[in-house]
């Protein structure tokens, strides 16, 4: 592990939420992926409007890793408050850029990190007439400085302005102007560049820059959901902001102007997974965003769709808990909420994204999975996936794909067969045919969420309770050969241990095998992308003598779910846990492996 270089290293900007700083931090991301050079940008921002402490930390990255270092190299300092914090954050031999308009050296003073001062606010002051200009100003004028000291292309830059305020072409030059007092001021004072700083290559070309909640909308479209029910709660809503803009885009009749799409708010997330439901019944593909606290409030209505066999989709963005918890941090946190969710025997099929281009993916792949089983399908992504820049290979999407509406018998198919029971397995493979309301009069059924027989017919009999319950759970098990496969990286030499993660712990874990591989530790490495887990998962774990479960909880979520659902090893089982809020980093994760068997070596 190195320390910053051509290439390789972390900003971090500090800034007050609601200053309009996040276009001027995306600005500086974006120019340094127009460079051709692999960048990550994770935000940290609070849960009020505005006023208290948000950091944007940008990752350059010539190795292409996706994740976080662990170290900041340096920072931008524009938020007095939280000086001590910034100063205090960065690697040895790091810088610290400050707004000197109100010096304060004694909160800046540290021997082994370069501190730097700017009159940012000082210049734009002077420079702007109205006072929120002079604000906005502030922001790029800090952007300016970092092109200089990090060796960033301005013509690159001039570009995304232009990009930025197509249509209010007159704010161009006053950003333009901003960008030039920074960029002016630190060339004529400091070194620039660093001796850490950006190089041009070439290594973006196919890429693209994309949250995953945007990327999950996008998917959603391409998949065929044509409706979308909601309760705002973040991290969630930004998902059904995209959905809502992609249709307006791709689901208008352009002869009549007709919305071939319907998105409701509802009053709250109950309602919300009701109408999912209640659209799904009619035929109609659809899901519902929310996060923790909405799937704690649908509990009731997952397990009416469980048992009914409607299909339904939950786009789970987590978020840290419990209660309101830390509503714009990130965790992994309601893994076995969704693997349960509801009252009552329920088990559901549960789809972990890694980055946005498997959002995409596994948006349209959980639509189909919900109506080829009739069953609820949980898209469990977090906050670190949903709301932030990863940079991914461009979204491409099948010309062949037919969605997979599952066992529905039309009109014609009704015609023919004597008699429609609903929850009759006449196949043998543990799925029922489904009809849709209005189809034929022999495709007619009651639905209730009280007890029923393979039949359809009420019931409070035992053993034709438990016969229906006992083929959900069956289907639920027969679902494990239609979940994405497991993603397998193998050391270059025989392993003896072995790591298993999910979601955005990916990233990190990833770069953390490399580097203990470099460092003469070979470890296997397997990430799992849905639940119920294929009988591999189990294998992997066979393979080694122990096996690190690497996860962003308090209590071991994944590790209990692989001991309760597989036939693994208890005791081979060892947990990394982070549950900070933050984003998981790759040192995080070398650490308590190289910690960990150094212990065994010692023993």
């Amino acid at each position: 592990m190195n320390g910053p270089g051509i290439n390789d290293f972390t900003l971090r900007i500090a800034t007050v939420n609601g200053t309009g700083s996040a276009s001027a931090n995306g600005l500086l991301m974006k120019a340094i992926f127009r460079m051709g050079v692999p960048v990550v940008g994770k935000n940290i921002f609070p849960s009020n409007i505005q006023g208290l402490p948000t950091w944007y930390e940008i990752r350059v990255t010539g190795d292409g890793y996706a994740g976080r270092d662990g170290e900041t190299h340096f920072v931008i300092a524009m938020n007095p408050e939280t000086y001590a914090d910034d100063l205090a954050e960065l690697a040895p031999d790091g810088v610290l850029l400050y707004d000197s308009t109100w010096p304060r050296p004694q909160l800046l003073s540290r021997p082994d990190v370069t501190v730097l001062g700017a009159p940012l606010s000082a210049m734009c002051n002077e420079a702007f007439k109205a006072a929120r200009s002079r604000i906005l100003m502030k922001n790029m004028a800090y952007v300016g400085a970092a092109a200089a000291l990090l060796n960033l292309d301005l013509g690159v830059i001039e570009q995304l302005v232009i990009e930025m305020f197509a249509g209010k072409e007159k704010l161009i030059p006053l950003n333009m102007q901003a960008v030039a007092l920074g960029h002016d001021y630190a060339k004529q004072n400091f070194k620039c560049p660093l001796d850490f700083r950006v190089s041009p290559l070439d290594k973006t070309k196919g890429k693209v820059m994309i949250d995953g909640n945007t990327a999950a909308g996008i998917g959603a479209v391409f998949g065929g959901a044509t409706f979308g029910a909601w309760y705002p709660i973040t991290p969630s809503t930004s998902l059904m902001d995209a959905f809502q803009k992609y249709c307006e885009e791709l689901r208008v009749d352009p002869e009549t102007g007709q919305n071939n799409f319907c998105i409701l708010q509802a009053e709250d997330e109950l309602a919300a997974a009701g109408l999912t439901i209640g659209a799904a019944w009619a035929g109609a593909r659809g899901f519902t965003p929310t996060s923790g606290p909405g799937v704690s409030l649908m509990s009731e209505f997952i397990g009416f769709a469980y048992y009914t066999e409607v299909p339904l989709v939950i786009c789970d963005i987590q978020r840290v808990g419990p209660s309101t918890g830390m509503p714009t941090r990130t965790q992994q946190c309601d893994i076995q909420l969704c693997a349960y969710a509801s009252h009552g025997d329920t088990r559901h099929l549960v789809l972990f994204p890694a980055h946005p281009g498997e959002c995409f993916e596994f948006s349209a792949k959980a639509l189909d999975l919900a109506e080829r089983f009739q069953t609820p399908v949980f898209f469990l992504s977090d906050i670190d996936i949903g709301m932030n820049d990863w940079m991914v290979d461009e979204l491409t999407w099948p010309e062949d794909y037919v969605p997979d509406r599952g066992k529905v018998l039309d009109a014609e198919q009704l015609e023919e067969i004597d008699a429609f029971y609903r929850y009759l397995d006449v196949d043998g493979d543990t799925i029922p045919y489904r009809t849709l309301p209005g189809t034929h009069p022999k495709g007619a059924y009651f639905l209730r969420g009280s007890g029923h027989t393979k039949l359809g017919r009420y019931t409070e009999k035992g053993p034709e309770y438990k016969e229906v319950i006992d083929r959900l759970y069956e289907k639920w098990k027969r679902a494990a050969a239609f979940m994405p496969e497991p993603v397998v990286k193998k050391a270059d030499r025989p392993a003896r241990y072995g790591m298993i993660a999910i979601g955005s712990s990916d990233a990190a874990v990833t770069e953390a095998r490399d580097r203990l591989e470099a460092a003469g530790v070979p470890v296997d490495y397997m990430r799992v992308r849905g639940f119920p887990f294929s009988d591999d998962v189990a294998a992997f774990v066979e393979a080694h003598e122990e096996v690190f479960v690497v996860e962003q909880n308090r209590d071991a979520q994944l590790m209990n779910l692989l001991i309760t659902e597989t036939s693994a090893a208890k005791e081979k089982l060892v947990p990394v846990l982070h549950y900070s809020g933050e984003p998981l980093n790759y040192r995080f994760v070398f650490e308590a492996v190289e910690t960990a068997l150094k212990v065994r070596k010692i023993a």
